[in-house]
């Protein structure tokens, strides 16, 4: 295709994409209630007894409605919106790598939805609980809804992209920039890379909760070895 095929082939991606995140934030705004609760009723659980989550401003709490049927909307419609990232690059791919159109978007879509998952169920409960416990006689610990999502949804979203690792390998050695003896060579420079980033995704100091991020990344990037092994191209000479 020519230049400015490209430009409209991506306008159209980026439209349905638009139109799938749109109908993904409509539907979780019908069950926003259920949605409410089922973030913000486990934190206010945490708090100490009789603790309660604030909102200082007219809008806030009707705002913060908004933006966890934003976020809700972006994880449901992720499916949607890795397919036309696949239909996207399609073109410059080989007829044979074409077939695997299916199997990316269903590793990538439960990839991104296990991350989600491992952020609303381990993470950021234990990093919640961390940052409740230094209440005490003198000071009282009061967080407002606003704060309290925006670092929610800074995990949720950091995790899902960080568990798309093996999804990127997969297409990266279909194509052949990466094979699995490099992968296995740079392994040292990866676990730095790795503790960066969960110190980066992670909101605060503890090590635990630094580890919580690193560890399944470090999983990730054995299983991700294994997935350029299996798929990746063989080149003369390389493992």
């Amino acid at each position: 295709m020519s230049f400015l095929e490209h430009l409209d082939e991506l306008r159209t991606r980026l439209m349905v994409s638009a139109i799938a995140l749109f109908a993904g934030f409509l539907v979780a705004l019908i069950f926003i209630r259920y949605v409410f609760d089922f973030i913000m009723l486990p934190l206010q659980q945490a708090l100490p007894p009789g603790g309660r989550l604030i909102y200082t401003e007219p809008a806030e709490a009707f705002l913060l409605r908004l933006k966890i049927a934003a976020l809700i909307g972006a994880v449901l419609a992720a499916p949607v919106v890795l397919w036309q990232l696949w239909v996207f690059v399609a073109p410059g791919l080989y007829a044979n790598e074409r077939r695997y159109v299916l199997p990316f978007v269903i590793f990538a879509s439960a990839f991104f939805f296990g991350g989600a998952a491992f952020s609303h169920y381990v993470l950021f409960p234990l990093a919640w609980r961390f940052f409740a416990s230094f209440g005490s006689d003198y000071v009282e610990f009061l967080p407002r809804i606003q704060p309290v999502f925006s670092l929610y949804a800074k995990l949720m979203l950091g995790l899902g992209l960080v568990f798309q690792m093996p999804t990127l390998v997969l297409f990266l050695a279909r194509i052949g920039v990466v094979t699995p003896g490099m992968l296995a060579r740079q392994f040292k420079y990866a676990v730095l890379a790795i503790f960066i980033i969960a110190a980066v995704i992670t909101p605060g100091p503890d090590i635990v909760s630094q580890l919580l991020v690193a560890g399944p990344m470090l999983i990730l990037y054995g299983l991700s070895i294994g997935i350029a092994w299996v798929f990746g191209k063989r080149r003369k000479g390389e493992a």
